[in-house]
């Protein structure tokens, strides 16, 4: 048998992070994905899949992401069920997260070279050529923002954003 689930999406909101009675860190969040075709409007649809993460795992995804963050997760899907508060049973299906990786730099759009720079140690080295080469090329490195400067701006209705 196997139960394996890989998504890739954004946050809908920022997670929520509870501790169990016995002090075991758990986060809850939804993850906005994207389908890989659109509607007869033309639209891309998106998929709204709960997840859960235990552990020092749930602290780290409460203490670094937030709604909008580009997150990975990969987990596996757990079907549960309980009685609600009305007498009815209640069933969840949620990715129970093994893994989840943050895809977009802390503050997304702020400094990138936070965690150093792409090349390795010498800062002015990208796939075996030099700055002078990448400028004459217009390639942009993978560790610069090509809107630092503020000369460019993205114009994003929120009616285009799936959260």
């Amino acid at each position: 048998m196997m139960n394996r689930v890989i998504l890739v999406g954004r946050l809908t909101k920022d997670p929520d992070l509870r501790y169990t009675p016995s002090g075991v860190p758990v986060a809850t969040f939804t993850l906005a994905v994207n389908r890989t075709y659109t509607n007869q409007q033309g639209e891309r649809e998106a998929d709204f899949i709960n997840c859960v993460v235990w552990r020092k795992p749930a602290e780290n995804v409460a203490n670094y992401l937030k709604k909008g963050s580009l997150a990975g997760v990969d987990g596996r899907i757990q079907t549960r069920n309980y009685e609600g508060q009305d007498g009815k049973r209640v069933y969840v299906t949620e990715v129970v997260a093994e893994s989840v990786q943050f895809l977009e730099p802390k503050g997304a759009g702020g400094n990138r070279n936070e965690g150093g720079s792409f090349g390795g140690p010498r800062d002015d080295f990208y796939f075996g050529q030099d700055r002078s080469q990448n400028q004459r090329s217009n390639y942009t490195r993978a560790d610069e923002d090509p809107f630092a400067n503020g000369s460019s701006s993205i114009d994003i209705s929120d009616d285009d954003l799936p959260f």
